[in-house]
């Protein structure tokens, strides 16, 4: 039996995985948004939970958020280079879909 621990793969899923973080990427893709963008963007996300995808993406690093000084204050969000650097995983995410789930 194979063992797994501490591999890429469950690194690269704890990073990425759950329902919302891909699209939040596939979204910011086109450049920076507002949080209000990003939540008429995402069909089906509530308030409370972009929140916590968004701090756990900029946790790891895969986006940034700046915070401008004005009234109404603004924030907006963007890709790190790092976050640029899953373009083609979702990519072919997208393309397996096509092939594989639109049966």
């Amino acid at each position: 039996m194979l063992l797994i621990t501490n591999c890429s793969i469950i690194r690269t899923m704890d990073a990425l995985c759950g329902k919302w973080r891909l699209l939040i990427i596939y979204v910011l893709l086109s450049g920076a948004k507002r949080f209000k963008d990003l939540e008429q963007s995402i069909d089906g996300i509530n308030t409370k939970m972009l929140v916590k995808e968004l701090k756990m993406l900029e946790k790891n690093k895969i986006i940034t958020r700046k915070a401008y000084a004005q009234v109404p204050p603004r924030v907006e969000y963007t890709l790190t280079e790092k976050g640029y650097a899953l373009k083609n995983i979702i990519d072919e995410v997208r393309l397996w879909d096509k092939n594989y789930m639109n049966v």
